[in-house]
């Protein structure tokens, strides 16, 4: 299958929304995942990812093992587990209400990554990366999903007047991440080659065709 060339996106909504600062305590959770997510990648860059210990990264991120744990439950949560969530919500909830689901999806997903490669790109590169070297990391992958999953359940549920439970609303979801985490494994595999904002719109291209080949 040909390469796409990634879909013009939709412009966003002309109106600027001012996000309150999160509070102090907030910030400092914030500031303590991150030290122990650049902790962790750091100790995997340098001696790989089985011979690094939750009580390494506990020393090197200047915490305690137990408050390792209190932020993720494993060590390779550490790897998938990101902020992005509530601003995924957020943003959807943003799109007009008579956008088809799959179109905010493309907007929300595109931006969100082109924000991505442009501030946190080296991170996203090792995070790919030991998502296709660590079986463990891979087969964690469709737990972690799982919560994105219900987010985005109840998002298009809200919108469509459905139920969050709702078999088809459960079956855009998945089809949607799904799509998401092949085209990351894909990228991942292959280098971290060429245009990964292209490969999301192509992936998505290939759900809105209704799956043919």
């Amino acid at each position: 299958m040909a390469i796409m060339a990634a879909t013009p996106r939709t412009s966003p909504p002309t109106s600027v929304e001012v996000q309150p600062r999160p509070g102090l305590r907030e910030r400092k959770k914030l500031k303590t995942r991150t030290a122990i997510r650049r902790s962790t990648y750091r100790l995997i860059a340098e001696q790989g990812y089985d011979a690094t210990t939750i009580e390494q990264i506990a020393e090197a991120a200047e915490v305690s093992p137990s408050t390792v744990f209190r932020y993720f439950a494993t060590k390779e949560d550490i790897v998938l587990t990101d902020e992005y969530n509530p601003l995924l919500e957020a943003e959807t909830r943003k799109r007009p209400a008579d956008e088809p689901p799959l179109q905010s999806m493309r907007f929300v997903v595109t931006e969100a990554l082109a924000t991505l490669l442009a501030t946190e790109e080296e991170e996203l590169r090792r995070r790919t990366r030991l998502m296709v070297e660590v079986p463990a990391i891979r087969a964690r992958m469709s737990e972690t999903m799982s919560d994105t999953a219900k987010v985005l359940a109840r998002v298009l549920a809200d919108r469509s007047g459905r139920g969050a439970d709702d078999l088809e609303v459960r079956v855009f979801v998945a089809a949607v991440l799904g799509a998401l985490r092949e085209v990351t494994l894909y990228w991942g595999e292959h280098g971290q080659k060429g245009d990964l904002i292209a490969m999301v719109d192509q992936a998505l291209d290939t759900l809105e065709g209704g799956l043919t080949l």
